[in-house]
């Protein structure tokens, strides 16, 4: 079964790439003629999603044009939706908002990451749970990782930045799907905690960590692909290398 929907999570500004991102929101920034949140919609595109809702914040005017853009060049469904609270609510909030649009199958896509269609197709064909976690593999895992912890048959058991290196074998590269009661899991959970006082400081995962204790959590290895998130300056160098490679091998088709 295909999934058609997607939400990209991109209120935030990027203060880590200050000065880059001082009046450009992260998702706007230009690697090799095509914005961040460009190599998103392809990538989705390519793959049958065309139902895309953004959620702005910073500069909210400039990806609001933005998506119009992109849907003249896709002919992709994409809408924005402004989350007031940017400046105060980690991305928990930021799912609080968009809410009512997780209504039926969707991928969720952290606004930072470029993925290929390759990763996006995986993550469909893999995703059996009601809830499925895109995660990568590699030798050693630092601070800022989103780190995973999960059993020999893929079931996440969880995840988080704390996690101690014994109990971390892959990392969350900040894409997940749900599929059939997954969605209102995942909505239901967030709305509880946006319920308490500690709710606007908690990332989205934190959620998807306490599900994972009464509910299957699945997860897609992309290992082996290439992607690439977005969060320091040396991450843009390696983006504009990253997808360098991706616009000469289409140029040679």
């Amino acid at each position: 079964m295909s999934i058609t929907k997607a939400i990209i999570l991109s209120a935030g500004q990027g203060s880590r790439l200050l000065p880059l991102t001082r009046d450009v929101p992260k998702c706007m920034i230009d690697f090799n003629g095509r914005s961040l949140i460009g190599w998103q919609v392809a990538a989705l595109v390519a793959n049958g999603v065309t139902d895309i809702v953004v959620v702005t914040g910073f500069r909210t005017e400039r990806v609001e044009d933005h998506a119009l853009q992109l849907y003249r060049d896709t002919g992709a469904r994409i809408r924005t939706l402004f989350n007031p609270f940017f400046q105060v609510a980690d991305n928990l909030g930021t799912c609080w908002i968009a809410r009512e649009e997780m209504d039926r199958d969707f991928i969720i896509l952290n606004g930072d990451t470029i993925v290929s269609p390759e990763i996006v197709a995986r993550l469909i064909a893999g995703a059996s749970a009601p809830i499925t976690v895109t995660v990568d593999v590699k030798a050693d895992y630092d601070d800022d990782d989103m780190k995973v912890n999960r059993d020999a048959t893929g079931r996440l058991h969880a995840i988080g930045k704390r996690l101690l290196p014994p109990d971390t074998n892959a990392e969350s590269i900040g894409m997940l799907a749900f599929r059939g009661e997954g969605p209102a899991i995942f909505r239901n959970q967030v709305d509880q905690m946006m319920r308490t006082p500690e709710g606007v400081e908690r990332w989205y995962l934190r959620a998807i960590d306490i599900i994972a204790k009464g509910h299957a959590v699945g997860t897609v290895s992309i290992e082996g692909l290439p992607w690439q998130e977005v969060d320091f300056p040396q991450d843009v160098e390696a983006a504009t290398v990253l997808t360098a490679q991706w616009v000469e091998a289409a140029n040679k088709v």
